[in-house]
């Protein structure tokens, strides 16, 4: 998916809706990383100066989930379940045979592919369950994997 460039002013104007909003720093961090497909840096000012809230309880925020990005994100995102449910059904050695087949180790990024863990998508039944860029896939092996991305 293509998202625009980073901009203060278009940050600036997406926050707007949110002003009269209780407790608006979660949705004002998921409005930005909605829009520009991360939260840039210099947005957690932005929301502290906003919403007239210190840059630490901003940050805090943007940390505890780990959804938000810091960074753009590549072309590609591999989320593979590592919770006991997909375990038990090959998790493990699916996240092995990713690493081996991208050439990336897990929670790293390369230039265009980055493999996450993830605890449960709430698809138990059909584990080991991955997300490819958004898009949840049950009862994933490597070439459904690879088929995924490509």
């Amino acid at each position: 998916m293509k998202f625009p460039a980073w901009s203060q002013e278009a940050a600036r104007s997406i926050l707007l809706p949110l002003q009269n909003e209780p407790g608006p720093v979660l949705m004002a961090l998921q409005a930005i990383s909605k829009h520009f497909g991360y939260v840039h840096p210099d947005a957690v000012a932005i929301v502290a100066s906003e919403f007239n809230v210190s840059r630490a309880d901003v940050h805090g925020v943007l940390t505890f989930y780990h959804d938000f990005r810091t960074t753009p994100a590549p072309k590609n995102c591999i989320k593979i379940c590592v919770a006991e449910a997909c375990q038990a059904v090959g998790s493990r050695e699916l996240v092995i045979a990713a690493q081996k087949e991208f050439g990336i180790v897990i929670d790293q990024m390369s230039l265009d592919t980055e493999i996450q863990s993830a605890y449960c998508f709430g698809n138990c039944a059909l584990g080991p369950a991955t997300m490819v860029n958004g898009a949840l896939i049950g009862k994933t092996d490597i070439a459904k994997l690879v088929q995924a991305i490509k």
